[in-house]
């Protein structure tokens, strides 16, 4: 049985992107760090349905404590499917943004995806087959007022995206993003009534956690093996 950890596993994303993953089989390693019990119930419900899961706590902004933790799971064999959801905004128009503000999201979103990536490629180079999939955003590709740091972060993960998928074309290693754009949550519904949603998604509805999980699924498969270096815009029609 393949292994996939899933970063950011425990919110509403997270959730569904690990439910899919272990529906089409995988063993889920459900990666949580501020609330260790969401992440528990993530695997209790997958093990409930009657699939393979187990939980990982670190902080991804943390290299030491996330190698750590990822040598002691690569004990057990290489892990062949990673999904990078990890992330974090702290939105402030740039005049007035803090350097820590600046930084927050640089730190999780950027960094992490170099902590978490960076010591499974071995392993998964080693066998010849893996899939690296990014959860990004549609701010790093069009930007958006009040996320300068937050779309900084995303579309520096677009250009490592697109450079390691050149680096592991050849070792049947896949590596994609997905920028979704308003997906039903608590920020989207915090932030964007009914007719704000109507007003700025063409298909006049925000997304859902489940599309972009069927998705992620699609991308981890075998069906996918021709497919890299893709930022996939999944936003109902925003230009």
């Amino acid at each position: 049985m393949k292994r996939a950890l899933v970063t950011g596993g425990s919110g509403d994303l997270g959730r569904a992107i690990c439910r899919q993953l272990a529906i089409d089989g995988l063993h889920v390693i459900v990666h949580g760090y501020r609330h260790p019990e969401q992440a528990a119930a993530v695997v209790a419900a997958i093990q409930t349905t009657g699939g393979s899961a187990e939980t990982a706590l670190f902080n991804v902004a943390d290299e030491t404590q996330t190698r750590d933790v990822l040598s002691k799971l690569l004990e057990a064999g290489p892990i062949q499917v990673l999904v990078n959801n990890a992330g974090v905004h702290v939105d402030a128009p740039m005049a007035g943004m803090s350097s820590a503000q600046w930084r927050l999201p640089i730190e999780v979103c950027l960094h992490g995806f170099f902590n978490v990536t960076q010591p499974l490629l071995l392993p998964m180079i080693g066998v010849r087959w893996g899939r690296i999939i990014s959860i990004s955003s549609l701010s790093g590709v069009i930007g958006n007022r009040g996320q300068t740091n937050y779309a900084a972060a995303k579309a520096g993960l677009h250009g490592a995206t697109k450079a390691l998928a050149l680096e592991l074309a050849s070792r049947g290693i896949t590596v994609n993003a997905i920028a979704p754009g308003l997906i039903a949550g608590g920020d989207t519904e915090t932030v964007f009534n009914t007719d704000a949603i109507q007003r700025l998604v063409p298909m006049k509805r925000a997304g859902t956690p489940e599309e972009v999980a069927a998705l992620t699924g699609f991308l981890a498969s075998e069906s996918a093996a021709y497919l890299t270096g893709q930022i996939i815009n999944l936003n109902g029609g925003i230009a």
